[in-house]
């Protein structure tokens, strides 16, 4: 299996990024075959526009698309094809079997010189940003390239934006960024101006469905309806597809509509979403929270049987945890509140869609029956200023609102249509 086969539903983006992955490959067998400078002679210096102007590789990528698009997955299977030891390249194969050390160990993470760093905090900060570049300025330990894929660049503080900007603008000569974003406006100008871009579009819903079947063994009706009710989104497809409790809470979600009919009900519902989201947020949280401060205990020198006392001058450490572990509860509990909302913004999707006579497919079609009460009892121009207030609902929240305000006013206007 090449490693492009989870790359779903973008051809001309996966066209591209092998013919990138096949230049790479050339550059690198060029130099190990012996194209170096003679000895006391030194190298030119090579610029990114040199680099660029006549290959298909260049040292800095920038991937943007909808949420559940695979901007992840099609950076990390770039990655694995650049650091591709297959020895059919040498037979005129392409780079990115899939099967070698190198396309291994770099998709599943432990590769030496891939590092993937995403986060579950709310954003990363010049610290962190700084280690990365230290670590762009090294050569590969033993792979072909040093490649760093930042699945986050939209949450880059803007000083850490500052920090990155000079190792994308001046790279060593075989390191490669691979940066994620939501939409190039997520990165700074003088950061996308240095990367190449590549733009990937919400996969088709048969094809999400026919990958969770391959992948995931998936049964193909399950599939398909997971796939259907999250409109192409693969991550949620997924999980939708084999964790119970997120069905519980979608089908939750999706009763919302009908209970906002007096003000009681709306903030009964919003309190009752709030609730389910820091639920979710304490699930996630329970296991990951507790293995780090054992393990931190345990690094710090905690001795069993001491009655959980800590070594002096330790305080600090495990401060510095506790607050790292509350900003993670913190974006769980914000993207388990989104999700609930893009359910709720499908479900007046179909509502509009039944209003407007449109021939396309119910996204929640196990909601029929609420639909079809909702498209009958209201109009078009109630449904679009419905869908507007789950909209600004989540701006609110981008905004830092508290959350419990910002579902409240949008439930109550969600009544008022």
């Amino acid at each position: 299996m090449a490693v492009w086969d989870d790359v779903v539903g973008q051809d001309r983006l996966t066209a591209q990024l092998a013919a990138a992955a096949r230049d790479a490959d050339a550059l690198v067998t060029a130099e190990h075959a012996g194209e170096r400078p003679r000895p006391g002679e030194q190298p030119a210096p090579q610029t990114s526009a040199d680099r660029s102007s006549a290959s298909q590789m260049t040292h800095a990528w920038l991937f943007t698309g909808p949420p559940g698009s695979g901007r992840s997955t099609a950076a990390r299977a770039f990655a694995a094809a650049l650091q591709c030891v297959s020895p059919d390249r040498a037979l005129g194969g392409a780079p990115g079997c899939g099967f070698c050390d190198g396309c291994h160990t770099s998709l599943v993470g432990t590769h030496a010189d891939v590092e993937i760093v995403r986060t579950d905090l709310l954003s990363i900060g010049v610290k962190e940003t700084r280690d990365l570049v230290r670590r762009s300025s090294l050569s590969p330990a033993g792979g072909r390239w040093q490649v760093i894929v930042l699945e986050d660049a939209d949450r880059l503080t803007e000083g850490a934006g500052n920090v990155l900007l000079k190792a994308v603008e001046e790279p060593a000569p075989r390191t490669v960024w691979l940066l994620c974003a939501p939409s190039v406006e997520d990165v700074l100008p003088t950061i996308r101006s240095r990367c190449r871009h590549l733009s990937l579009r919400t996969p088709p819903v048969a094809a999400v469905a026919d990958v969770l079947v391959r992948r995931d063994g998936i049964e193909p009706e399950a599939a398909a309806r997971a796939a259907r009710a999250t409109q192409g989104h693969i991550g949620r497809a997924r999980r939708l597809a084999t964790d119970e409790r997120a069905r519980a809470r979608r089908a939750a979600v999706l009763k919302l509509p009908l209970r906002t009919d007096d003000i009681g009900g709306c903030l009964k519902a919003a309190q009752e979403l709030i609730d389910a989201a820091g639920e979710d947020a304490k699930q996630v949280a329970e296991d990951v929270d507790t293995k780090e401060t054992e393990e931190l205990r345990a690094a710090l020198g905690a001795a069993a049987g001491t009655g959980g006392r800590m070594p002096r001058g330790t305080a600090g450490a495990m401060k510095e945890l506790q607050d790292k572990q509350k900003r993670r509860s913190t974006r769980t509990q914000r993207d388990s509140l989104d999700l609930a909302l893009v359910d709720l913004t499908g479900f007046y999707r179909d509502v509009l869609a039944l209003q407007m006579g449109a021939s396309v497919p119910l996204a929640n079609d196990e909601v029929r029956d609420s639909i079809h009460r909702i498209a009958s009892s209201s109009t078009p121009e109630r449904t679009l200023r419905r869908i507007e207030a789950v909209i600004a609902c989540r701006e609110a929240l981008d905004r830092n609102v508290a959350p419990l305000l910002a579902v409240e006013a949008m439930a109550v206007a969600l009544r008022a249509g």
